[in-house]
């Protein structure tokens, strides 16, 4: 058993002020975290859960919706009457079918082999190293990625297969494996499972009839890249949730439902590319280490700082992509008033914080060391900057719409410069309603707009 170091290039993506949220990133797996989000749901009074339960058909009319289901276990029927449905049913989304609503654009950017393995020898190996939760390899043989599962015995292994490599069965997993790890014949693991997988660029072209939508990987599928899959599949749900709760808890008509397709959808078109155009970059640099990175001369050690300069370069874009998460902004919404100014644009990795309608409200640390995120209220916030400002007669239309506004005074040297206007309003979902140096002349005109009314 051996290992090749030279085939690793270890490099660290911790640039300095990673993220502007009051948290930092946190990588947890996903087979850690499901249960503990399933636990947290099952808690809940007003959820009710069915597990092994298989829905058949989506069925809906002027007001309600109907979804005939199946208990696996028992094989008994099942009918699901519900004012509105969400499909977060994934790629092969029945939900998705049923509202006739198809997926376009590129079927097959790069195929996958993908192992989990138990490997309690692979962590000795990496010897004198700091063991890495990830670690790329790149050499003239292969190239993959081993990610730590549990920090201990159990990693995974993604396959990269090359483009003249068009089947599954090109290329033999075992050997792949070893060649991205580093080691010979003599080095034990042991298989636990395994999934071939195709990476795509594919958005669907509606995520809503009336009252049946799509979310997550039932309305957009794109190579997990920036973690943004399942960031992207969250950011819809939010979305669409504070506008069904603004409709369901009376202070909003259905109309504000508009919003979530005109909102989401294009985003999602956005990234999808951003996170494309970055797996083709990716896969060029896979197919394009050369021989002597593994030569011990100057030579290889030069070509060996050139590849992990270049692939730091481009993996901080993907892992630090504070641009893809912060940096979009809603700019054709139907409940969002603009005032002509342009956001400014943004990178996967990079953005400017802006308080432009449509982006997201810049973060910021009070004077008693809350996140002013954590004072925001349940529902609108209207952030203040000049306390002598009198907004009476907003709040006092919010009251009587029964929309939930928060007022939260800040003041100006708190602010840090991130705020130019004395009035920012902000949606539940931390996005930008509106902004103004006075208050509106007109609060009950602009709180129909915002709640989808004046539509």
């Amino acid at each position: 058993m051996k290992t090749a170091p030279r085939n690793l290039l270890r490099i660290s993506l911790i640039p300095a002020n990673l993220t502007p949220t009051p948290e930092p990133p946190h990588r947890i797996n996903q087979v850690y975290l499901e249960p503990i989000l399933f636990s947290h749901a099952a808690a809940q009074s007003r959820i009710t859960i069915l597990a092994r339960t298989e829905v058949v058909s989506i069925e809906q009319d002027d007001d309600h919706v109907v979804a005939l289901a199946r208990d696996l276990d028992s094989g008994n029927s099942l009918r699901i009457e519900a004012s509105f449905v969400i499909g977060c049913d994934g790629s092969r989304s029945l939900v998705r079918k049923s509202i006739g609503a198809n997926l376009s654009g590129t079927p097959v950017i790069q195929r996958v082999q993908s192992t989990f393995i138990e490997a309690p020898q692979l962590k000795e190996l990496m010897g004198t190293h700091k063991p890495a939760w990830m670690v790329l390899s790149l050499n003239p043989r292969r190239a993959g990625t081993t990610v730590a599962i549990d920090g201990r015995d159990r990693w995974l292994i993604h396959n990269h297969l090359k483009p003249d490599e068009p089947e599954f069965d090109s290329v033999d997993r075992d050997w792949s494996i070893r060649a991205i790890l580093g080691v010979d014949e003599r080095f034990e693991y042991r298989v636990l499972s395994k999934e071939d997988w195709v990476g795509r660029r594919l958005v669907a072209d509606r995520f809503r009839d009336r009252r049946v939508f799509i979310c997550g990987d039932a309305a957009h599928l794109w190579m997990p890249y920036a973690g943004y899959g399942m960031n992207a599949g969250i950011a819809d749900a939010v979305d669409l949730c504070w506008q069904l709760a603004a409709h369901l808890n009376g202070w909003a008509p259905v109309s504000i439902l508009d919003a979530y397709e005109a909102e989401r959808q294009p985003i999602t078109e956005q990234v999808s590319r951003f996170a494309m155009d970055h797996a083709m970059k990716m896969m060029a640099q896979r197919g394009g280490v050369s021989a002597e990175i593994e030569d011990d001369t100057p030579r290889g050690h030069a070509a060996r700082a050139a590849l992990a300069r270049a692939a730091y370069d481009l993996n901080v874009q993907q892992y630090c992509c504070a641009g893809l998460n912060f940096g979009y902004y809603y700019d054709a919404s139907p409940i969002i008033v603009y005032d002509g100014e342009t956001p400014p644009a943004y990178a996967m990795g990079s953005f400017t914080p802006s308080t432009v309608p449509g982006a997201r409200a810049p973060h910021l640390f009070l004077r008693d060391g809350r996140s002013l995120y954590d004072a925001f209220g349940v529902g609108y916030t209207l952030l203040r900057f000049d306390s002598a400002i009198d907004v009476a007669p907003l709040t006092s239309a919010a009251e009587t719409r029964g929309m939930p506004l928060a007022l939260v005074d800040v003041a100006p040297d708190e602010a840090n410069g991130a705020y130019a206007e004395k009035l920012v309003l902000v949606r539940p979902d931390q996005h930008i309603a509106w902004r103004g140096q006075v208050a509106p002349e007109d609060p009950v005109g602009l709180l129909a707009q915002l709640t989808g009314a004046a539509a």
